[in-house]
């Protein structure tokens, strides 16, 4: 029974989905980072648009036909936040002017990370993400694709980009502090399923 339960709560399509996510970053650093040719390029963001396609997939397929799992919950940020991390990396060895957004990037994950864990031992949690956060994570998405996408692009185009990242990086971190210490109307932390 208890074998039976564990293979339904780890071998589902969702979660299959989000470790191809995950194993599809080092394949994406190789190429981008390796990258001679406007084909590289295209290949690169051809990849990063497969994890993005994947990343609507699995959630739809999740709660379509009832495979939300805990590991689930789990799996899914963590290929989107090391797949936006990566792609980071990636893009500030190219353009300076995306190491601040690197550098609050770590800090709004970091602190998020010690967060959950704070609360998470205290039996709490929030609910789920916050829509700035998901907002935040598609703008970003979306930016950075394109900057892989066309790497030839004008220098004060890729700084209005960095620019509009760091923004909505603030808004996201903003959101999220407030959500963990119960200051964000709408948002609150709750028991853990147990």
């Amino acid at each position: 029974m208890f074998i039976k339960d564990w293979k339904k709560e780890v071998f589902t399509i969702p979660n299959i989905l989000s470790v191809f996510r995950i194993l599809l970053i080092p394949v994406y650093v190789v190429i981008y980072l390796n990258a001679r040719d406007l084909t590289d390029y295209r290949l690169a963001a051809f990849i990063l648009a497969v994890s993005c396609l994947t990343d609507a997939i699995d959630g739809f397929i999740a709660r379509r036909f009832d495979m939300i799992s805990n590991l689930g919950k789990f799996l899914d940020p963590l290929a989107d936040k090391l797949t936006q991390l990566a792609l980071t990396i990636c893009l500030s060895i190219r353009y300076e002017v995306l190491r601040p957004v690197l550098v609050l990037f770590l800090i709004k994950e970091f602190f998020q990370l010690f967060a959950t864990i704070f609360y998470f031992r205290r039996g709490k949690m929030l609910g789920g993400a916050l829509i700035a956060g998901k907002i935040c994570t598609t703008v970003l998405f979306v930016s950075l694709i394109v900057m892989v996408l066309l790497p030839g692009m004008d220098p004060q185009v890729v700084r209005i980009i960095a620019m509009i990242d760091f923004v909505f990086l603030v808004n996201s971190f903003v959101c999220y502090v407030l959500a963990f210490f119960g200051k964000r109307k709408g948002s609150h932390l709750q028991d853990v399923e147990q």
